[in-house]
């Protein structure tokens, strides 16, 4: 259905500012093309001007601008040339015959004048100098730059403040690119009822509401609304969508901005539209403001070493501290702000009075997860066999946008095979997909590189499956994805601290892969690299973290305030820097050995598994149970893909 473009009757028709442009650009070219000769001249060699000049048939010359020489005849030459034109009263032409392009000046008038002695002319003609400039050049010369000026300056000034309040014009460049919804605006249609997996941070969101519904039940105790609340966590865990809950729970105003959009190139601009959002929020409130990466204009002040102190950003920060927590009182505003990078925040923005609450938004756990399943499942279609408890244990470590991606990615997949629903498979294959990249199956890999990388692979299913504290698996494949030519799923214990016991079995099943290959074929691989760097990563956070090392002792070099990128020095000494290196060394060395010593220990394991995994491409747990029996310290739980 077309849409209706009639202008509606009382409304005024927008004028559109490029009109402007076509009209300058006609303009232009009218002056040039005006400024141009409109006679045309026919040229004429030296030889033809001679044979005028003998014949006495020229009237007069002149010289153009000393570069070329119009040539007028009289009524003798006009008689012969040009029978047909009427010469004028003087008996000569108004305009010029011939034209005669100059070379040398001097050699031309020397021509001119030694040919008339030459032949006796009686009345000699002599030359004359005209200076003929064109109007319509001259215009274009002096004020085409100064207007190619005003019109990029117009260009640019549309362009800053465009999607500015009030139309956008260079004159609202410092007004507010806040977003409002409220119900005669935008409505916000996301409840709590659409945020999953946050309970901790729903209760505490949920009385920032019940502030903005009922603030007498808080004032009338003496009691007063926070200021601002900060949601920090993860990337994709729900901050925005949670703040956009608060703003359909509430039912009051919501201006919606990006912590980006308040710095401009030009001076002034960000503390401009600071102050303006701030003044449209005191005139709706009660309100919210949202805004979301707060991290890009809150960086600490005076700790980036390339910018100085007179920054545009921290002139922003400044108007904003002044709005939070200023002589003027923000009744009904509240401030929400999300951010993953809270340890980089000025302090001065973090202290109660502005952000009065920190609410932690982490990864989702397993219950968690299978309640953001539940959410996204809701309009799709699934098949008998989909289970949401097992899939929530399958994805271990997803935030919420991760498993809405698992659910869009399984709807793609199943839709792909023409099928009437999406199946169990659909999404392990979706999970598959986002962890380990798309399947390369016509990647050519030799028999012999195919037979390494199937040790390789049974070596740290071997190991992970023999040793206590390392996670069990899941899932086996030598199929290439991504940059990977074969990858392992492990399921891992959710644990909020972790023992060096348990750090230490994770580093031996990582490095079980390249002993795999030490054991089987006496050399060794590039194919360990992603494992090797692991393991070197773990290593270092042991030593100079987590302080999990006896040498090193109960000293931890880590920097809360994530501002030891800036430092161009070490925490700590030379010498205490090549202890740390022998001993991270050590470490990684011991739990390659000990690798070592159980693949030999189980080497018919080891070489019945990776047979297994080469016939079959994929193996899964039960592969492991048929080898090397169950684990006694895992639960009855079945993890099994």
């Amino acid at each position: 259905m077309e849409e209706n473009k009639t202008p509606q009757p009382g409304k005024k028709r927008k004028f559109n500012l490029y009109w402007i442009y076509v009209i300058l650009t006609v303009v232009l070219f009218a002056l040039y093309f005006a400024g141009k000769d409109s006679p045309t001249q026919e040229e004429i060699e030296m030889g033809q001007l001679i044979e005028l000049l003998k014949n006495e048939e020229i009237s007069k010359i002149e010289l153009v601008n000393k570069e070329n020489a119009e040539i007028y005849l009289n009524e003798k030459g006009m008689s012969r040339h040009f029978p047909d034109e009427k010469p004028s009263r003087k008996g000569t032409s108004p305009t010029p015959q011939y034209k005669y392009r100059i070379g040398s000046l001097e050699r031309f008038e020397e021509t001119v004048e030694n040919v008339q002695k030459e032949n006796n002319i009686a009345k000699p003609i002599y030359i004359t100098n005209v200076q003929n400039n064109s109007w319509g050049m001259e215009f274009l010369i002096n004020w085409l730059p100064f207007i190619f000026i005003i019109v990029l300056w117009i260009v640019i000034m549309r362009g800053i403040g465009r999607g500015g309040m009030g139309g956008g014009q260079i004159f609202n460049m410092g007004k507010s690119k806040a977003q409002l919804f409220d119900k005669d605006n935008v409505p916000v249609n996301v409840t709590f009822k659409d945020v999953a997996g946050l309970e901790e941070a729903k209760v505490e969101i949920m009385e920032i509401v019940d502030f903005l519904k009922n603030p007498d039940k808080y004032t009338k105790l003496g009691g007063k609304i926070p200021k601002g609340v900060l949601l920090v966590g993860p990337p994709g865990t729900g901050k925005t969508l949670l703040a956009k809950s608060v703003a359909g729970e509430a039912n009051v105003p919501f201006f919606s901005i990006s912590g980006s959009d308040f710095v401009e190139m030009f001076v002034g601009v960000g503390a401009s539209r600071v102050r303006d959002l701030f003044k449209n929020a005191k005139e709706k409130a009660p309100c919210i403001i949202f805004i979301d990466e707060i991290d890009a204009i809150g960086r600490a002040r005076g700790k980036n070493p390339i910018n100085g102190g007179n920054d545009e950003r921290e002139s922003t920060l400044n108007q904003l501290l002044t709005e939070m927590d200023g002589f003027g009182t923000n009744s009904g505003v509240i401030v929400l702000a999300a951010t993953n990078r809270a340890d980089i925040l000025d302090k001065a923005l973090m202290r109660a009075g502005r952000f009065d609450r920190q609410i932690y938004v982490e990864l989702p756990d397993l219950i968690g997860r299978k309640e953001i399943f539940e959410v996204h499942m809701r309009n799709l279609k699934l098949g008998d066999d989909v289970d949401k408890d097992f899939l929530a244990k399958q994805t271990p470590g997803f935030s919420g946008a991760d498993i809405a991606n698992v659910c869009n990615e399984a709807a793609l997949m199943a839709a792909r095979k023409g099928k009437d629903a999406i199946e169990k498979q659909d999404f392990l294959d979706a999970i598959d997909r986002i962890i380990g990249g798309l399947e390369k199956k016509n990647k050519i890999i030799t028999a012999q590189e195919k037979e390494v990388i199937a040790f390789h692979e049974a070596g740290h299913a071997t190991t992970s499956w023999l040793l206590q504290y390392a996670h069990p698996l899941v899932k086996v494949t030598i199929v290439p994805r991504g940059k990977a030519l074969g990858a392992a799923w492990y399921l891992p214990e959710e644990r909020q601290i972790t023992t060096k016991e348990q750090m230490y079995h994770e580093m031996v099943a990582t490095m079980g892969g390249r002993a795999a290959e030490q054991v089987v074929f006496g050399q060794i691989s590039t194919g360990a690299l992603s494992d090797l760097e692991k393991v070197t990563k773990q290593a270092y956070a042991m030593v100079t973290y987590y302080g999990l090392n006896e040498v090193i002792g109960n000293v931890s070099f880590y920097d809360s305030t994530g501002q030891q990128d800036f430092s161009l020095t070490k925490p700590f000494s030379e010498k205490t820097a090549e202890v740390i290196d022998q001993e991270i060394s050590k470490l990684v060395e011991k739990a390659y050995q000990e690798a070592l010593t159980i693949l030999r220990q189980h080497l018919d394991g080891l070489t019945l598994l990776a047979n297994r995994l080469i016939e079959k491409e994929v193996i899964f747990s039960d592969d492991l149970v048929n080898i090397f029996g169950k684990r006694p310290w895992d639960k009855e739980e079945n993890h099994e893909g």
